[in-house]
């Protein structure tokens, strides 16, 4: 089932434009979605919920158009972007009492489960807290109404790796039961635990979204000498770039093998990198 269905959302900027954007988001999937700073991952997101509005394209949660059924929507998922930036001087159980107000299925013993799971305390302020413990405090709360839909837009950007690693054993468990994620993130190895697939958005339009084994499969990741570089070499790496030792760059797996170089499979990280030099 799709929980999401995003087709040829279009947004224009003076000096950007969000392209023709298509991808969609299975029940029980993590999707990670990446790009370099300005791709436009986080227009992207706020485009999804009317934060920004797009110009053209269409936008369906749970088989449903999002401009006519809004608010039932918005029961049904969650969204967390950054830190908590309102309220700054005001106890989290005082905000937490007011955003519960806005949600049918809220349910107090989740949150008070998540609170301790992150190890928060809701007398302290937002302005008490680390940029991570504020990212955690905003996952509470979205996952305390029971979304089916996580939309997260960097969640473990400043958290240390042992709670990035927890978190991610959450993400795990939610699939598991059915709660479909999609987040933004810089941190690949974040997806190369959790995700089941990738979309990956270039200059405001997406590159590809697909298993994040089968994008993965597609490059072989090489460092070779400058001795061994040669012309017809150079028309088919992708991102050559210098290495501590010679060069390094990626190919497709059939370009890979007919150098006669020992090549290995690419990471994420590997292939994002080079693919932006291209």
């Amino acid at each position: 089932m799709e929980v999401l269905s995003i087709k040829g959302l279009t947004k224009h900027y003076e000096k950007f434009t969000l392209n023709n954007v298509s991808f969609t988001v299975q029940q029980g999937e993590i999707m990670g979605f990446i790009g370099r700073n300005g791709a436009g991952k986080t227009t992207t997101l706020k485009a999804l919920l009317n934060f920004v509005h797009p110009d053209s394209g269409e936008i369906f949660f749970f088989g449903k158009p999002f401009s006519q059924n809004e608010y039932d929507i918005k029961q049904r998922i969650g969204f967390v972007s950054g830190g908590v930036d309102y309220y700054t001087r005001k106890k989290l159980r005082s905000i937490t009492k007011i955003t519960s107000a806005f949600y049918t299925n809220w349910d107090e013993t989740a949150y008070h489960k998540y609170m301790e799971m992150f190890s928060l305390d809701d007398t302290k302020t937002p302005a008490q807290l680390s940029a991570g413990m504020k990212v955690k405090y905003n996952l509470a709360l979205a996952l305390s109404h029971h979304a089916e839909l996580l939309i997260l837009d960097e969640p473990t950007s400043g958290l240390d790796p042992v709670s990035r690693d927890d978190l991610l054993d959450v993400f795990i468990a939610l699939a598991k039961e059915g709660t479909s994620i999609l987040f933004s993130t810089h941190i690949t190895s974040d997806l190369d635990k959790c995700a089941d697939r990738i979309t990956y958005i270039r200059n405001g339009s997406i590159l590809a979204s697909e298993e994040l084994a089968t994008f993965l499969g597609k490059y072989r990741s090489l460092v070779f000498s400058e001795d061994q570089l040669t012309s017809s070499m150079r028309e088919k790496l992708i991102g050559l770039k210098p290495a501590k030792h010679g060069y390094s760059a990626i190919a497709t797996i059939k370009d890979a093998e007919s150098f006669g170089l020992e090549n290995l499979p690419a990471d994420l990280d590997t292939i994002m990198v080079h693919l932006e030099k291209e």
